[in-house]
């Protein structure tokens, strides 16, 4: 009798030992304020909905495989060609795309904290990564950057989970002096940074990738894309996966693209309840980074006036206890005594200030 079956001997030497990426709570029952996953809180387009049904009768042929409408919509937005745009199945799809493409068995790098995507997608392709660690200061390390020996090098920004902002200057001078690829994560730079896409044109090892996902508020559609130089963007056309994106996927992007008012509209919506709020954690004495995302990234004090990871772990427990969802990072020393809120709607945002208000209080009372 042969013996059963068991997948374990078969999983490749690098995937047994990967550890999942692990995305914030998704609840399953209604009544929460859901401020954990930097989901955009107002909806997208009211031009979407139309598009979607003058595409209905077409879903039974293919999609365009290469998504060439989107991407010359995108192209024209930055004054490129359609050459130097891929379009993936969300951002992620693109992050993989390059680390198959570039790293595979060797070596990419990263900053910590950040995306905690990138150690996935690394060990995905049974890659080595460099940790560069950020001081409090948040100040970037541009000559360690500069100097690492990675294939490919990763950064958000602006920053998560702080949220902070980085010069176009600085990364400049990381692509001066950096030997392998800077690829730029740009999915909160709508919120208030200034996008590094035009050093696109000066520099050949740049890649700029940004997404649909915040700042259109198309979480749930799955676009992202890569801006670079049409040398990088055919070698990461030979490993996207053929019809990556879906022919409602490429419409509904463009649309939203194209709606330039909702957009802005939306985004200034976000900004301006930031600053609310972080005027709302000064009013506590609370630290905060200043931020260009839709996030805030602040470092709680008890009624005592104390700080750490039991104080923000305590807060974190008591606003999920009343159905407000917030991220904490308790892994991290940088991070550990801080929690990392979305910015929702105003009145989302007066039901999470209630609920610190509450927990002061109670702290207060203890």
């Amino acid at each position: 009798m042969s013996e059963p079956f068991n997948a374990d001997k078969l999983i490749v030497s690098w995937v047994k030992d990967l550890s999942p990426y692990v995305p914030g709570e998704q609840p399953q029952t209604e009544g929460w304020v859901k401020l954990n996953t930097n989901e955009n809180p107002y909806p997208a387009s009211p031009k979407i909905a139309q598009s979607i049904q003058e595409q209905v009768d077409l879903l039974r042929l293919y999609p365009e495989p290469t998504s060439l409408a989107l991407r010359k919509v995108i192209a024209q937005q930055f004054d490129l060609s359609a050459e130097h745009v891929i379009i993936g199945n969300g951002s992620d799809n693109i992050l993989d795309m390059i680390t198959r493409s570039f790293v595979g068995l060797g070596q990419a790098g990263h900053t910590v904290p950040s995306y905690s995507l990138y150690p996935v997608v690394v060990a995905m392709s049974g890659g080595d990564l460099l940790n560069i660690p950020f001081e409090e200061s948040m100040e970037l390390p541009v000559d360690t950057i500069a100097n690492t020996p990675a294939s490919v090098f990763f950064l958000t920004n602006p920053n998560a989970p702080t949220g902070v902002c980085f010069s176009l200057e600085s990364i400049e001078a990381i692509l001066k002096k950096i030997k392998g690829i800077l690829v730029v994560d740009e999915a909160y730079i709508d919120f208030g940074g200034q996008s590094a896409a035009p050093l696109l044109k000066t520099y050949e090892n740049l890649i700029v990738v940004q997404t649909f996902s915040k700042s259109y508020s198309l979480a749930g559609l799955r676009v992202g894309y890569a801006l670079a130089s049409p040398q990088i963007i055919q070698v990461l056309d030979r490993v996207r996966d053929a019809y990556n994106v879906d022919r409602l996927a490429q419409t509904i992007a463009q649309v939203a693209l194209e709606d330039r008012a909702h957009f802005e509209t939306n985004c200034q919506k976000v900004i301006q309840t930031r600053s609310q709020s972080e005027a709302f954690f000064k009013s506590f004495d609370w630290f905060t980074y200043p931020s260009s995302a839709n996030f805030l990234f602040t470092q709680p004090k008890d009624a005592q006036g104390a700080t750490g990871p039991e104080v923000a772990a305590s807060l974190f427990e008591y606003l999920k206890s009343r159905k407000i969802l917030v991220r904490y990072f308790g892994s991290h020393p940088l991070t550990c005594s801080f929690l990392r809120v979305s910015i929702g709607t105003d009145n989302q945002m007066k039901t999470f200030n209630q609920g610190i208000e509450s927990w002061l209080n109670q702290e207060q009372q203890n």
